[in-house]
């Protein structure tokens, strides 16, 4: 028997459990990071008869999974939403964690290629045609919008509408991809100026929302667009917090300020 499975058998057997400075080491946590864990509730220790802390097999189970979500980008408090969540299936979770890691490694091969080539081209032992050049930017921002919101996108719309859009973007020339980009950045603006104005159903509003449609409709499959799946849409950047996050990132209230305009606009 491993070593170390044997040691985790002896420890749930007496019931000693791993004190912080032993954890800290076994994990490559600090202590004080493990303190504060502990404060939050997000992996609370057990405490021992002199009052220090013990971590037992369920509380080291729960750092290794607070760990791996941590390392995916997700915030604290929505980690520990996630865990305490009664409907948290440990088994799907590390499944999607493990799609979000195939698709973080797919991105770096992509620009690891990218770069190797256009070293090469600057040796002058090879040549890079211009959609090349952007082949890895748009791969990378495939499979971002997939680690992100793909789960949701596909459970609503289905397979069929998700990689529709994926191909459309993979299939943008140079030109095409460099004014989906400045559009996006035109709903942004157009958003922060609507909500300076104050009104999700004045003229400027109207704009960010036409604008949003527009963007939209780079990625949606051609003749898909409705103003029902428009709205559903604007319903979902309000309810899901990783949708929301995107708009909350351009402005403190922006997801529901284009829920609303888009309601307007829709109507």
């Amino acid at each position: 028997m491993h070593a170390g499975k044997e040691a985790r058998m002896e420890r749930e057997r007496t019931g000693v459990g791993y004190t912080v400075h032993e954890l800290a080491e076994l994990s490559g946590c600090t202590v004080r990071t493990l303190h504060h864990y502990d404060d939050l509730g997000l992996v609370p220790a057990q405490r021992a008869n002199n009052g220090y802390r013990r971590y037992g097999a369920a509380e080291v189970d729960r750092l290794h999974q607070v760990l791996l979500y941590r390392e995916c980008g997700m915030p604290l408090a929505a980690i520990g939403r996630l865990l305490d969540d009664p409907a948290f299936d440990a088994r799907d979770a590390l499944a999607g964690h493990l799609r979000e890691l195939h698709a973080r490694k797919r991105r770096l091969d992509g620009l690891i290629a990218s770069v190797e080539k256009t070293l090469a081209c600057m040796e002058g032992s090879a040549t890079m045609e211009d959609e090349e050049k952007f082949e890895a930017f748009k791969q990378g921002l495939v499979d971002e919008n997939e680690q992100r919101y793909g789960k949701e996108v596909r459970e609503r719309w289905g397979d069929d509408a998700a990689d529709a859009s994926n191909a459309k973007l993979k299939g943008m020339s140079v030109e095409q991809y460099r004014r989906t980009q400045e559009l996006e950045q035109g709903v942004k603006d157009a958003l922060v100026a609507a909500m300076a104005a104050g009104d999700p159903t004045g003229e400027d509003a109207h704009r960010a929302a036409d604008l949003h449609r527009q963007w939209l409709c780079k990625f949606w499959k051609d003749g898909t667009y409705s103003k029902a799946a428009h709205l559903g849409l604007a319903e979902m950047y309000v309810a899901d917090d990783r949708f929301k996050a995107y708009y909350e990132a351009v402005a403190p209230g922006a997801a529901e300020f284009l829920r609303d305009a888009i309601k307007a606009y829709c109507a």
